[in-house]
């Protein structure tokens, strides 16, 4: 169990926000991993070969399919499902509402991110304020001193004063280099949905994408048909 008074012995006045500050970080942390976990499960792949064997008139397997795919967290599943769900809604009408559920789940995918930068940002300055508090208050006990001042006193004042800082820096680095991470991660798989509606959205325009070995061979058959 966490003794208080020890780390205010340690830490000063400054203990109780820098401990609110790491265990929020640890908090946001842990959070932010498992839900990014769960939506970046990639079932694209298996979405293309589901479609590929299907016909956009075909009501009965696209519904089973998109039963199949609300029932996986995965984000492009449940993305999929929903464009799936609208496939008879117009062109414009089906791009809103796609729209809008991407706006939403980017919001989801980024929660949290700015509160782990705030952190990281005033985590230093809370370490300096201890320790520019803890100055003041070893230089109030210097002047106090009546008798000749030993290095052990000023060695327990700056040690007290140094230490917010320290812990402070220790808390900002991964605070910041996490909300930036876990940034690239959120950006990557809405990346990834984005394509994957995207695909999606075209063939129930009746268009089917092949792969890119086949877009490249009709490519050049094009090219070579022009020549």
């Amino acid at each position: 169990m966490l003794n208080l008074s020890h780390l205010y012995s340690q830490l000063g006045i400054m203990a109780l926000p820098l401990l609110a500050c790491s265990l929020i970080t640890l908090a946001l942390l842990i959070e932010r991993v498992i839900q990014l976990i769960l939506f970046s499960g990639s079932s694209h792949r298996s979405i293309k070969k589901s479609l590929a064997q299907l016909s956009k008139d075909d009501d009965q397997n696209i519904y089973l399919l998109i039963m199949s795919l609300k029932n996986r967290r995965a984000l492009s599943a449940k993305g999929n499902a929903m464009l799936l769900a609208h496939r008879n809604f117009t062109k414009v009408l089906r791009e809103d509402v796609a729209g809008l559920w991407l706006q939403e789940k980017r919001y989801q995918l980024r929660s949290g991110l700015r509160l782990l930068s705030l952190i990281g940002m005033i985590s230093p300055l809370l370490g300096l304020l201890g320790t520019v508090l803890g100055l003041i208050d070893m230089f109030k006990d210097v002047a106090a001193t009546t008798g000749s001042i030993t290095p052990n006193i000023l060695a327990d004042g700056l040690g007290l004063a140094m230490r917010t800082t320290a812990i402070g820096l220790i808390i900002a680095l991964p605070a910041i280099s996490s909300a930036q991470l876990l940034g690239l991660w959120a950006d990557r798989i809405f990346s990834r949905l984005e394509h994957s509606l995207n695909y999606t959205n075209l063939w129930i325009e009746g268009v089917f994408i092949n792969d890119e070995q086949d877009l490249s061979n009709e490519a050049l058959k094009n090219k070579e048909r022009f020549v």
